[in-house]
Order: structure tokens, then C-alpha cells, then sequence
């Protein structure tokens, strides 16, 4: 644990535990948004229109918290984030494209004629899956230590499949709470099939973490530290387990507790993210740099912080606002 009483020492931990934060409020929330659009084939262009209608007031507040993570990383970090933009700069432009792509087809499908809307629809789709594709190319990358060779991109590859998978799922429980009816319904049942990508995208990180070094193969598995981190396993096993009887069980009587389904899924994802965090601190780019290597000047990173402790609850402010004003079920999004 760092020193509280030594700047250069507690400033940099609390600057990577905010980056930390903001990284784990974006896969959530943006997380479950690209996931409707990842499902958005499988609607009637009518449940597609309250698909949008779910996400319509809270997509744009989502990426912020993205925006937060990067601009932290470059401010506190900017060694580090020099090297993991460089080694990350294909998949980064990509999901750049795949979030034009979104933006602008989300704007424009609710005001294109008929015979265009079918083609911004495609986009909507295809901008969300190279995002959340490019997101989880870029996680397997930082996992295996940003090295660049044909098993990285194979594990690469993959881990952008199950992250994918798990944006679907997280976006199925939030149809799950934001609609009713048929479309509610679905949701259901797309929520039960990607349950599965969901643990084999856990179980795959988990299991391939502890073999990048042999720092964290002892602190996976050795004793007693295999005792610290054996809560985590044990609590997203139970967590998956809950969700899968809850998702065969619903939906309840009068839409009571829809929103359950998507509380657990944002547990199991934090469980996950403190795995990570847990394995890879104290490096911000895995066996290459710390953050206590990689932080910027104690005096420059206290001038920042200052400003942090005013924009972060100003943020988390208005995504907590928005939520609030826009709870219930979802309607269809007009411009009328």
C-alpha cells in the first residue's frame, strides 16, 4: 500500500485508482449501450426503434467516463501512454471508426426517410461490434503484456470475441429492465445464451493471466496469496449461478426486481476488473513500468488531482441525473 504521507508515493496510486474507476464505469455502462447495438439484428425494426429508446439519454454520458480514463492516463501517465497507444494504435483507430460510426447512426436513423433507415441501422450494428470488438483485441494485447506475436493476436482474437459476447449479455439484462412484452422477452433469451461467452471470456483471462510471469503465477497461485484471491472466483461462480436461475425464472410477476439481472451482471463484471486490478498492480503497462515509474511530477500530478476532485463528481453527477430522470420502461426515441 502506498505511503499517504509521501506525495510522490499516494498520488500516483490515487490517480491509477481513479483511471481504474472511470475504465470500469465505461465497460459497464457504455458496455451495456454497445451491446444493444451488437443485438440489434436480431429485433423487428419496431423493438429496434425501443432498443434506441433504452439507451437514447444515457449513451453520450457513457463514453465520457472513456474520455475521463484516457485523459487521466495521459495526464498522470504519459510515459505509459506513449507506449500503450503505440502498441495499440490499430485497434485504437479502429474503435475511434466504430464510434463515428455509432454516433452518427444513432442521429441520423430517427431522421432518414424510410428507405434509408435500414442502412443507418447496419451502421449502428457494425460501428458497435468493431467497437466492442477493437476494446477486447486491445484487452487480450495488455493481458499478454502488449507483446506483438501470432499467439498474443490469436489470444488477442479471442478475447475480442468473448468481450463481444459479454457486451451482449450485459445489453440483454438492460433490455431486460428497459422493456416489456415480447421485446422483454427476447432479451430473456438472448441473456441465457450469452451467459456462456461471458464465462468462457473469464475463464480464459483467468486462466491465461497467471502464466505471462512468473510474478503472477506466485501472486495467482502461491500460498497464502492464492487465500487473498480466492474470494473472487468463488463470488463471481455464485454471482453466475444466481444469474442463470434468475434468467430461467423471469420474468416475474408484475416486472417486479427487472432490474436484477443487470445489478448482477455489473457485480460479476467488477469482480472480473479487480482480478485484473489485483494481478497486474503496481504496472500500468504489465512488466514494464509501474506507475510510480511512469507518474508525472508529484507537484504537476497535485495541480491535476485538484482538478479531478472537482470534474469526476461533476460527471458522476450527471450519469447519476441522467439515470434518475430516465428511469422505467423505455419508449421509442423521437425527434418530432
Amino acid at each position: 500500500m502506498p505511503d499517504f504521507a509521501n506525495p510522490a508515493d499516494w498520488l500516483p496510486w490515487a490517480f491509477a485508482s481513479l483511471m481504474g474507476f472511470s475504465i470500469l464505469v465505461y465497460v459497464v455502462l457504455d458496455g451495456f449501450d454497445l451491446g444493444v447495438g451488437i443485438l440489434f439484428p436480431l429485433a423487428t425494426p419496431g423493438e429496434q426503434d425501443k432498443m434506441i429508446g433504452s439507451i437514447g439519454p444515457f449513451w453520450d454520458a457513457n463514453e465520457t467516463w472513456l474520455v475521463l480514463a484516457v485523459g487521466l492516463l495521459l495526464v498522470a501517465f504519459p510515459q505509459a501512454h506513449g507506449m500503450i497507444l503505440t502498441a495499440l494504435y490499430l485497434p485504437v483507430f479502429i474503435m475511434l471508426v466504430g464510434l463515428i460510426l455509432r454516433g452518427v447512426a444513432f442521429e441520423f436513423r430517427a431522421k432518414a426517410r424510410a428507405q434509408h433507415k435500414r442502412l443507418w441501422n447496419r451502421l449502428f450494428f457494425t460501428g458497435s461490434l468493431m467497437t466492442a470488438l477493437a476494446q477486447g483485441f486491445m484487452l487480450g494485447l495488455y493481458v499478454m503484456g502488449l507483446e506483438q506475436t501470432w499467439a498474443t493476436y490469436g489470444f488477442a482474437t479471442l478475447t475480442a470475441v468473448f468481450l463481444a459476447v459479454g457486451y451482449s449479455f450485459i445489453g440483454a439484462a438492460w433490455l431486460v429492465h428497459k422493456t416489456e412484452a415480447e421485446l422483454q422477452h427476447k432479451s430473456l433469451r438472448w441473456a441465457r445464451e450469452s451467459l456462456w461467452g461471458v464465462v468462457l471470456g473469464i475463464g480464459a483471462v483467468s486462466l491465461a493471466t497467471p502464466l505471462v510471469s512468473t510474478r503472477l503465477f506466485e501472486k495467482w497461485l502461491s500460498f497464502p496469496q492464492v487465500l487473498y484471491l480466492a474470494p473472487l472466483p468463488i463470488l463471481s461462480g455464485l454471482l453466475i449461478i444466481w444469474l442463470w436461475r434468475m434468467l430461467r425464472a423471469m420474468p416475474f410477476a408484475d416486472d417486479r426486481r427487472s432490474w436484477l439481472p443487470f445489478a448482477v451482471s455489473t457485480a460479476l463484471f467488477a469482480l472480473a476488473y479487480l482480478g485484473m486490478a489485483y494481478s497486474f498492480y503496481p504496472y500500468v503497462v504489465p512488466e514494464r513500468l509501474t506507475i510510480y515509474e511512469a507518474a508525472s511530477a508529484p507537484e504537476s500530478l497535485f495541480i491535476i488531482f485538484v482538478g479531478a476532485c472537482v470534474v469526476v463528481p461533476v460527471i458522476a453527477g450527471y450519469s447519476v441525473l441522467a439515470y434518475t430522470i430516465f428511469r422505467g420502461k423505455a419508449t421509442e426515441l423521437r425527434y418530432d
